[in-house]
């Protein structure tokens, strides 16, 4: 699998460089980090990005300009901008962020931006419509149905819900890696939803129902210390 290329713009090289290692403890990350927005726009000129995390208070360009110079280079990629304390309560700043980018406030977790992160890049993914096989079901995220061919060849749909969908495909993305409950929360339903691990233990259990064939004894959607797995 082709590394993604995450490139990190902040002023802090200490937080540059923490962030660089956590990615690199992690599968098919590449990082670059840069200090100020003119070298990280040379620097897309030469290796691209396919995602940008940057700070709010860089030194020689505000987050708007950094925007429109990123969106002149590629209009498509996503923007992640970590919040500054000193900027939370500047009305105009977050309005010209609202509805464009993700905001993550400082202090965060590594997991919450990690959530972040993979859902950006799973949703640049050109193969969203395309099946993805699971033991005897081909599964089809774009129209959330799992297609069971069955014994006697003829096609049986199951219905899933936004969320069960949701959940199937991010444990897809992982390849069969076993997923901390608190991160496959963070990703579903968003780092900072409140949901706790009941919701996504009885979406699991719901899960199980419509593809397991012994629901209580699991093949596919296996649990892990900690987390889930699927096994494909």
């Amino acid at each position: 699998m082709k590394s993604k290329r995450i490139v990190i713009v902040d002023r802090d090289p200490k937080l540059c460089q923490a962030l660089s290692e956590q990615f690199d403890l992690q599968k098919d990350y590449l990082c670059r980090v840069f200090n100020d927005a003119a070298s990280a726009l040379a620097g897309m000129d030469v290796d691209g990005a396919d995602i940008l995390l940057i700070d709010s208070g860089l030194p020689d360009m505000s987050p708007p300009s950094f925007n429109e110079a990123l969106r002149a280079k590629d209009a498509c990629v996503p923007v992640i901008f970590m919040l500054r304390p000193e900027d939370e309560d500047d009305d105009d700043a977050l309005s010209d962020l609202a509805g464009v980018h993700d905001v993550l406030a400082r202090p965060f977790r590594f997991a919450d931006l990690l959530a972040l992160v993979k859902g950006h890049l799973r949703a640049r993914e050109t193969h969203d419509g395309n099946d993805i096989q699971i033991g005897p079901y081909r599964f089809r995220h774009a129209t959330k149905i799992l297609i069971d061919a069955g014994a006697n060849g003829e096609e049986r749909k199951i219905r899933l819900t936004e969320k069960e969908a949701d959940i199937l495909k991010f444990l897809c993305d992982e390849n069969g890696q076993v997923v901390p409950r608190e991160v496959l929360l963070a990703e579903v339903w968003g780092y900072n939803s409140g949901v706790t691990t009941h919701t996504l233990e009885t979406h699991i259990y719901r899960l199980r129902q419509k593809i397991e064939r012994d629901p209580s004894n699991a093949e596919y959607l296996v649990t892990e210390a900690g987390g889930y797995r699927l096994a494909r």
